[in-house]
């Protein structure tokens, strides 16, 4: 089973690709990289996964968006659990220029055989697709008070934030259930220059895609969160540690 992780550009620009492969010794990392566009992330998906392979790839694109104006019921919930963080969602709607390319992208994928799975049997192989947002998991996963701001701010602040992704992934990754070894050399250096950076930072965080699509398939519903599902669109989130405070129960949306 492969899990693959997509930082995917929305519209136009690179997109982050990251391979996870399941052993009888865990998680390992096949493939970190980028791809130019959505055609080159196809082709990426298809080399990794040839002839029907099982494998569960987990985007940063909102997959579905059947809502014509406002926000989708997923985003609303993001920002209810997750806005205390500063981890609220970008809202989409099919007025934004970004729907259809993404649906056209998540189209791809479903004709590829990858079926949306807000629902799945743990361990269960098969070919799945489902959206993720790395904020939300990243805070659970390392237990964060709030995200790591590498998108925003001066190169300087942000490089720094992504160092601080980069050493979570690192350490928590492979202490976690399915595990992931990670050394220094498996990722890479923090650049200091502007383009450089944003490479690396859509490749972290398709990392952190990849490794939350594997907790969701891992797991199922038993350590993590749907917000949404198939009919309003939907994002898999980690679930807290036991010993964290969940605030409210993201299966009642009127809670």
């Amino acid at each position: 089973m492969k899990f693959l992780g997509i930082d995917l550009g929305w519209q136009r620009g690179a997109s982050g690709l990251c391979c996870l492969t399941l052993s009888s010794a865990g998680l390992h990392l096949s493939a970190l990289t980028c791809g130019a566009d959505h055609g080159q992330v196809l082709a990426w998906i298809d080399a990794q996964v040839a002839d029907g392979a099982p494998a569960l790839v987990a985007v940063d694109a909102p997959t579905l968006i059947p809502n014509a104006t406002g926000m989708r019921l997923p985003d609303r919930l993001a920002h209810r659990y997750f806005g205390r963080y500063d981890a609220g969602c970008y809202p989409a709607n099919q007025g934004r220029p970004f729907a259809v390319p993404l649906g056209q992208f998540s189209a791809a994928l479903e004709a590829r055989g990858f079926r949306h799975a807000p629902d799945l049997v743990p361990q269960q192989p098969g070919r799945y697709q489902v959206e993720l947002f790395p904020h939300p998991a990243t805070v659970h996963l390392f237990r964060l008070q709030r995200i790591l701001k590498y998108k925003k701010g001066r190169l300087a602040e942000r490089r720094g934030e992504l160092i601080k992704l980069r050493q979570y992934q690192l350490t928590t990754f492979p202490q976690l259930i399915p595990t992931l070894a990670l050394g220094e050399a498996d990722l890479p250096q923090i650049p200091a220059t502007g383009k450089a950076l944003k490479a690396v930072e859509d490749q972290l965080d398709s990392l952190t895609c990849a490794y939350a699509g594997a907790h969701w398939w891992w797991w199922g519903r038993d350590r993590n969160w749907v917000l949404g599902d198939v009919t309003t669109g939907f994002i898999v989130v980690p679930a807290p540690y036991a010993d964290q405070v969940m605030p409210l129960d993201p299966d009642n949306p009127a809670a």
